[in-house]
C-alpha cells in the first residue's frame, strides 16, 4: 500500500503530548511489536493476547488456537507526532491483511489480522482504512475491526514477551524474519521511524 500521499509526521510541535492507545494485531506480536517500537511517536508497546473466550490464558494455551484469542499489541502515542491514520497505514504495510488467520507460515486464529478500537473516532477511521486498502486490492482483507469493550478479554503477556526482538535478536525466528520486516519497514517508510 502506498502511504506517500498522507500527511508526513509533524516534526514539532509546540502542544503537550497527546496520548492515545491503539491495539493492533497482525501476527506474531513479536514482530509487530518490533515495527511499532521503531515508529516516531510510540511510547510504549505491550504484547497482548484478546478477544478470545479463555480466561487467563498462558502462551502455550495461546499457541494451541484454541482459546479465540489474537495475539495483539497495545501501542501508546503521542497524537501530536503520529496520527491513529498513520499507525493503521503502517500496520497495513508492515503484515498481510488478505490471508485469514496466517501470517506466513505463522498459522492459527491467534496471528488473525485485527483492530480493536477504542473510540467512535478510531472506529470511523479503521473502517475509512480498511475501504481504502480493500479498494486497493482484487483480495479480500480479512482484518476484524470490533469495538475495545468491556466485555473484550485483554491480558498482557508473559514478560519474557515483553520487547522480544530487542532482547533475542539472533535468535533463529528473529533473524529470519523480523530482522529482514523491520529493515524494509526502515527503508521503505523512513519518515516514521524514530
Amino acid at each position: 500500500m502506498n502511504i506517500s500521499n498522507h500527511t508526513p509526521i509533524k516534526t514539532s510541535t509546540l502542544n503537550q503530548p497527546s496520548f492515545e492507545t491503539a491495539i493492533l494485531g497482525g501476527g506474531c506480536f513479536w514482530c509487530t511489536e518490533a515495527v511499532f517500537l521503531a515508529v516516531r511517536g510510540v511510547q510504549s508497546v505491550e504484547s497482548a493476547y484478546a478477544a478470545g473466550n479463555t480466561l487467563n490464558p498462558s502462551y502455550e494455551d495461546i499457541c494451541t488456537g484454541t482459546t479465540g484469542h489474537a495475539e495483539v499489541i497495545k501501542i501508546q502515542f503521542d497524537s501530536n507526532i503520529i496520527s491513529y491514520e498513520q499507525l493503521l497505514h503502517i500496520f497495513f504495510c508492515t503484515h498481510d491483511a488478505t490471508t485469514l488467520n496466517r501470517q506466513g507460515n505463522d498459522i492459527g486464529t491467534q496471528y488473525r489480522s485485527i483492530i480493536l478500537t477504542n473510540s467512535d473516532s478510531q472506529a470511523v477511521t479503521a473502517q475509512a482504512i480498511f475501504k481504502q486498502i480493500q479498494a486497493q486490492t482484487t483480495a479480500t482483507i480479512t482484518t476484524q475491526i470490533k469495538p475495545f469493550s468491556a466485555d473484550i478479554l485483554y491480558y498482557r503477556a508473559e514478560e519474557y514477551h515483553q520487547n522480544y526482538y530487542a532482547q533475542h535478536p539472533h535468535q533463529g525466528y528473529c533473524s529470519a524474519l523480523i530482522t529482514p520486516k523491520l529493515t524494509k519497514f526502515k527503508k521503505t517508510m523512513q519518515a516514521f521511524i524514530r
